[in-house]
């Protein structure tokens, strides 16, 4: 079952950040049949990412893998990485 996810953070630089969208879209390949990005109109270095994830279990362990930190430095990716999820009343 597909889930709606969103990830919000900030970037040291949105250019830089922008440039690695093709290794944003293999490394969550895996788990996710789309993503859409979008910026924060009041803080250009504000990111949010809009997922439709197909495997939570991978989505989950993708995010924890210690191996993508090396294209979080390289894409200039600042922690904390927010995630949030659909709630229903």
């Amino acid at each position: 079952m597909k889930k709606t996810i969103v990830g919000r953070h900030k970037v040291g630089n949105f250019d830089t950040w922008l440039k690695g969208h093709q290794d944003r879209v293999r490394i969550f390949a895996p788990a996710v049949s789309s993503f859409k990005t979008f910026q924060d109109t009041d803080d250009p270095n504000s990111v949010v990412l809009v997922f439709e994830v197909t495997d939570m279990e991978k989505f989950e362990a993708i995010l924890k893998d210690r191996s993508t930190d090396t294209l979080k430095k390289k894409h200039t990716v600042k922690d904390p990485v927010i995630v949030s999820m659909q709630v229903e009343p």
